[in-house]
């Protein structure tokens, strides 16, 4: 089954042919670990996920997502704290691992780290000197955007556009306007390292075409990342690539997600509306923020509101619910292949909501099924299909008596419902039938439905 992304670089829908099927290459930006993941952040790795997961089943693949652990974010809170910025950047990289697992992101092949590839920095910038693309001025070494013809093919704006729109530093040294830094200088009390321009630190686009060459080669298949990204990130970094490898493509498929909004606007620290990833996974089983976050299109901007974890959960409910009265137990390591209709749908430009839409419907026609068999196998494929998706990776019974769940507010937990479900056995075995549906009914209509078996009674949530 072919897979087709949409490809920022042309605006257009592809369909996916890697340069060597034995070796696909994939980079994607990852933290600048100076503080902790709010939920924004996190969409670019699970969206990642995803598609790596839809890879593998094919190719070979070699996915490296950098960290950035020098910036000046990082060196202004270091100085803060009076500490190395390694005291930062290893407390908030553990941090930002500690939630990545929690979400079910799996590791990516690579993790490069821009304070390790200082040597490779140095010398793309020496080959972009030599090939004239690049100057030193007053200790800086900045890219020659007029060297470049193509700059602003990737965001599809011509460069006075780009340039008046990003408010650019338009320091007396540079030579146009546009200029970007590949090297800059730094004061004695600050990090910075020796290089032949004197003792400084890299500029923040030069650092992720070092370290994509270093363990990618010169042209990569596919670049990920925010769409915030598309300028002046990519476009520098695309820029820059291009002209040290003598004019090669630097990326066959470029993929950007949308950002996300609260409640309908921008996440800032003026609103005060910046919601940290750790603290929503505190509060809602962690595969519902990753759910949440599957249920928009890639592509398109994602509304997070107080509904969404509620609803995630819910639905999750529903499918691990199915898993149960099927028996199928364990964890999701054990499931077989994924539906078709799940297939398709992430192969259609990683389209989660129709994927989502399938495994619900598989759900339903589980629990319809009086066939134990027939109930099984649609049950198997439900957690097979979720498996693309990072869902159903937990024992359904461990799914539900977990007692860090945080249960809806507008409803029973879940310890009052299996006290409910316990005292209803209680009077079934006593013979009192009429109390022991009344207890059936209110549970219903709390949205919660009783199963009876050879082996007691199991509930589950139906919204």
């Amino acid at each position: 089954m072919d897979l087709y992304l949409h490809n920022t670089l042309t605006r257009s829908r592809e369909r996916f042919e890697p340069a060597d099927p034995e070796r696909v290459t994939m980079y994607v930006c990852g933290p600048t670990v100076y503080n902790f993941a709010h939920i924004g952040n996190a969409r670019p790795p699970v969206v990642f996920d995803v598609l790596a997961r839809v890879l593998r089943r094919s190719y070979n693949l070699v996915y490296a997502r950098n960290v950035t652990d020098v910036d000046d974010k990082i060196n202004a809170a270091a100085t803060e704290e009076g500490v190395e910025i390694g005291v930062i950047t290893a407390r908030y990289l553990a941090a930002y691992l500690e939630d990545m697992e929690r979400l079910g992101v799996l590791p990516p092949d690579l993790a490069p780290h821009v304070t390790e590839h200082l040597p490779e920095i140095v010398d793309l910038i020496e080959r972009l000197i030599r090939s004239g693309h690049a100057y030193e001025a007053e200790k800086h070494v900045l890219f020659s955007v007029a060297s470049y013809p193509a700059y602003g093919s990737l965001s599809g704006r011509d460069p006075g556009e780009l340039i008046a729109g990003s408010r650019v530093d338009v320091a007396p040294y540079k030579k146009s306007a546009g200029d970007f830094v590949l090297w800059k200088p730094s004061k004695e009390d600050a990090v910075g390292w020796d290089s032949p321009w004197g003792r400084g630190r890299p500029g923040w686009h030069v650092e992720c075409s070092a370290m994509a060459e270093a363990h990618l080669g010169d042209t990569i298949d596919i670049h990920g990342g925010g769409q915030d990204l598309v300028f002046p990130h990519h476009e520098n970094e695309t820029a820059q690539s291009t002209c040290a490898h003598g004019g090669q493509l630097y990326c066959r498929y470029w993929i950007h997600n949308g950002l996300i909004h609260v409640d309908s606007e921008k996440m800032s620290k003026s609103l005060g509306n910046v919601l940290l990833l750790r603290e929503l996974l505190d509060e809602a089983p962690p595969e519902a923020v990753r759910l949440g976050l599957l249920t928009a299109h890639y592509r398109q901007p994602l509304d997070w509101t107080s509904d969404v974890l509620d609803d995630a959960r819910q639905k999750l409910d529903r499918m691990y619910g199915a898993l149960r009265a099927a028996g199928i137990g364990g964890t999701s390591d054990d499931a077989g292949e994924p539906p078709e209709s799940v297939l398709e749908a992430l192969h259609d430009d990683l389209n989660t909501p129709k994927a989502l839409a399938a495994l619900f419907e598989l759900a339903r026609e589980a629990n319809r099924e009086s066939d134990s068999e027939t109930r099984r196998g649609k049950a198997t494929a439900l957690r097979a299909g979720a498996r693309l998706l990072g869902l159903l990776q937990a024992d359904p019974e461990a799914w539900f008596s977990d007692p860090g769940r945080n249960d809806s507010s507008d409803g029973p937990g879940n310890a009052e419902i299996d006290a409910l479900v316990s005292r209803r056995e209680e009077l079934r075995a006593a013979r009192d039938f009429a109390a022991a549906d009344e207890i059936r009914d209110q549970l219903e209509k709390a949205g919660v439905v009783i199963e009876d078996s050879a082996d007691g009674s199991r509930w589950r949530r139906t919204r």
